[in-house]
């Protein structure tokens, strides 16, 4: 098939690129390896809430309603998916997975399990939440417990009144922790680097909305006063077992760390209801032996470890433009990233923003 335009993936990225093409006139043909949009969303463990202001997270031209909360919940999230493609009319070809891409004179060939696209432009919008990570430890597979990667965590109710090792503290390992705990299970979090966190509202002021605004400030200005704002906000965490990197916040989500978002975490550690342990050294046929030589048995582990993008499998080299959105080496190239910058100021409200300049980028040319 030949179109002007090839979107990989139909999740918050690729619809918002389609809905500006659509806008812009510009044809397209959305691939997604999935059977519905927003499948990633629809995996996510159930009382995940967006972590950003619902006024600063919606895709292009379609606000969330006014009747949802502050901060949305999943269902609500992958409902709103569901209708933006609808408004737009976007049908993406499911069950379609990509196998390579490489140029033809001036075209680029998407080789799939489902034929040949030949396409002007390519768009690759599959997220950074492609492939989970899942670490291996010494004597990982003598343990007698559970083991699984967030990935596969549903719900906390299977957990009640066990024992659980959260490995890794992101967003997501604070968030599943704090789920088990008010759910009657017993977690502890392995926490193996220093940790910015932050609340979700800072003094009232939700934290998306202080992100944005500073980032008009000097970096060095910023990596001096936060810490003694976020000590007044949280309290000292060393105490708990939580060291603040030496990198500041900024330097650290240039770097792709982005800071833990706080929805009741701190709270529970403080109230001893989460532990906080070290790195693992190597498991136990029932549990664990830490860095500092304490050992503990667990029911299960659960590892909050992180993805990779994985578009690697299918994006030669020579055809990765060097970073997510418009940039000359996109432009030239005729591959296009969106939705794999994650800044402190919103994954979804980034998103939005690649997306109408890549469309405007591929409309002009």
């Amino acid at each position: 098939m030949e179109t002007n335009v090839v979107i990989i993936g139909a999740g918050p990225a690729g619809l918002a690129v389609a809905a500006c093409l659509k806008q812009a006139g510009v044809d397209f043909v959305i691939l997604e390896k999935a059977d519905e949009v927003a499948p990633s969303w629809r995996r996510h463990y159930r009382r995940l809430h967006l972590h950003t202001v619902k006024s600063l997270s919606s895709l292009p031209f379609v606000p969330f309603p006014e009747s949802h909360p502050r901060y949305v919940p999943r269902e609500k999230v992958v409902a709103y998916l569901d209708a933006y493609a609808g408004r737009f009319g976007l049908e993406p070809r499911f069950g379609v997975t990509v196998k390579s891409i490489r140029r033809e004179g001036d075209r680029l060939l998407v080789q799939t399990d489902a034929g040949l696209f030949n396409a002007g432009k390519v768009v690759v919008a599959t997220g950074n939440n492609a492939q989970p990570i899942l670490p291996d430890f010494p004597g990982m597979e003598d343990f007698k417990g559970k083991v699984l990667h967030s990935a596969a965590y549903t719900e906390a109710a299977p957990y009640a009144g066990k024992d659980v090792l959260v490995v890794g503290m992101g967003n997501t390992g604070a968030e599943i922790a704090l789920d088990l705990a008010e759910s009657g299970a017993v977690p502890i979090i392995s926490v193996r680097k220093g940790v910015h966190i932050v609340p979700r509202e800072l003094f009232g002021v939700p934290i998306q909305i202080v992100g944005i605004a500073s980032r008009t400030m000097p970096q060095s200005l910023n990596d001096w006063m936060f810490p003694k704002i976020l000590d007044l906000a949280l309290g000292k965490l060393g105490k708990y077992g939580i060291a603040r990197p030496k990198r500041g916040i900024l330097q650290g989500i240039d770097a792709g760390r982005i800071p833990v978002i706080d929805v009741g975490t701190v709270a529970a550690i403080k109230a001893g209801r989460i532990g906080i342990a070290p790195d693992i050294a190597s498991f136990t046929t029932d549990g664990v032996r830490f860095a500092d030589g304490v050992e503990k048995t667990f029911d299960a582990v659960i590892f909050a470890t992180g993805y990779r993008p994985a578009y690697d499998r299918f994006l030669p080299a020579e055809l990765r433009p060097g970073k997510s959105g418009v940039n000359a080496q996109a432009s030239e190239l005729g591959v296009y990233l969106v939705g794999f910058h994650n800044p402190v100021t919103g994954l979804l409200r980034e998103i939005g923003i690649e997306a109408r300049a890549v469309a405007k980028d591929i409309a002009r040319r």
